[in-house]
């Protein structure tokens, strides 16, 4: 990438490089977990004069469309224009003033319609630079960048907190307030990091004249384990609330809001921790499988569970397995891709294991919770687990 001088002889990037990253790619979880968890609902409130569950799945599912279409097409502009940063900052002066935008709406059609618009406008900026850090980021520091990772959704889910916080904002300044938070997170790195991309981390590969590579087969086996946990994971998430409240009728929003948040922070430093020793025993996918089975235990913890205790504690040990899992299978996905020159388009192919399980997810519980319990949905989470660990066991094999 044409993006600064010469790269130094080592190919490391230093620690305060990795922190501005790590708190770029934050800006990007702060940017949509507030508004797309609390503020966007809030929103629609307030246009109907009451919660509309229609509205908001409307607004989720097309902007989970467009997130997936834009991150894959930006991701092969960026490619083709050999260049990540200018990218990424008209993202973040395009996405914050359609967040503004969403505050003024005064119609549910005009939400849905700067809603699809700002999925793009946030693709731009999230795309190249995800696809900046495996320009700048060699092999050897994959496993802590990918823990440095973990922190996108703890301060996602803080940013939500903060910005909700009685007394601290008016509700009308709250989108504001997110923009300015996203703007402190994400610029740093980029007006600080010219120069930070590797020569050799960005020389385009030649196609491989096997049919299929092992190192692709290694690749659909890193997407296809990654999307199963993804699922489990965002099921979680949607219903976790739902759940307590089956086992501890009243239990209340803020519990189930605390532990959620508890754990996301508690990922961050496990996850740095089994980065490092994955990048000091050059054994990248051994956590990652780890963490699968660690994601399929606590699931059954959680069908098993009878009392409110055990719920959390099975829910905590899936909650924190499956942050690792993300994390760190974030940083490894940018040590497998196959061509440097393709390398925003394949991510954002990737980025379909984000976006697919919220399309599918709510039909999905809708079919089985009512019928057989969650006691039956939490099996199926934990047997996609399992088969995510046997998945990256066999990409280890192969790697």
């Amino acid at each position: 990438m044409s993006e600064g001088p010469s790269a130094p002889a080592t190919l490391r990037q230093p620690v305060w490089f990795l922190a501005l990253f790590a708190l770029a790619a934050a800006g990007g979880a702060v940017a949509y977990v507030p508004l797309l968890t609390v503020l966007l609902p809030q929103r629609i409130a307030e246009l109907q004069g009451g919660e509309d569950v229609a509205a908001l799945a409307q607004v989720s599912f097309l902007g989970a469309v467009m997130a997936s279409i834009a991150n894959i097409v930006v991701g092969m502009l960026s490619d083709r224009a050999r260049a990540r940063r200018p990218f990424v900052i008209a993202g973040l002066l395009l996405s914050n003033a359609l967040l503004l935008a969403v505050g003024s709406a005064t119609s549910i059609a005009q939400i849905v319609g700067l809603v699809m618009v700002w999925q793009v406008a946030l693709n731009l900026m999230l795309s190249p630079l995800m696809a900046w850090a495996g320009d700048c980021f060699p092999d050897e520091q994959k496993g802590v960048l990918g823990g440095a990772l973990a922190l996108s959704p703890a301060l996602g889910a803080l940013a939500g907190s903060l910005v909700t916080w009685e007394g601290l904002v008016a509700p009308q300044a709250r989108l504001a307030l997110v923009a300015v938070l996203v703007s402190a997170l994400v610029l740093p790195a980029v007006l600080l990091g010219k120069g930070r991309v590797r020569p050799a981390l960005v020389a385009p590969v030649p196609a491989p004249a096997e049919p299929v590579p092992v190192r692709e087969r290694v690749v659909a086996r890193m997407w296809a384990a990654r999307l199963l946990v993804q699922v489990a994971e965002g099921g979680m998430f949607a219903f976790l609330l739902y759940w307590l409240r089956s086992i501890a009728p009243g239990y209340p929003e803020n519990g189930a809001a605390n532990v959620f948040s508890l754990v996301l922070v508690a990922s961050v430093p496990l996850s740095l921790l089994l980065g490092r020793w994955s990048d000091a025993k050059a054994r990248p996918v051994a956590p990652l499988v780890a963490a699968a089975l660690l994601c399929a235990g606590g699931m059954l913890v959680m069908a098993a569970a009878q009392t409110l205790a055990w719920a959390i504690a099975g829910y905590v040990l899936f909650g924190l397995a499956a942050a690792v899992f993300l994390a760190l299978h974030s940083g490894q996905t940018l040590r497998v891709l196959p061509a440097p020159q393709h390398r925003g388009r394949d991510l954002g192919v990737f980025n379909l294991t984000n976006t697919v399980p919220g399309m599918v997810m709510p039909g999905l519980t809708v079919m089985l919770v009512p019928q057989f319990g969650y006691g039956a949905l939490f099996v199926l989470f934990a047997g996609l687990a399992l088969g995510s660990a046997a998945l990256l066991a066999g990409a280890l094999r192969r790697a």
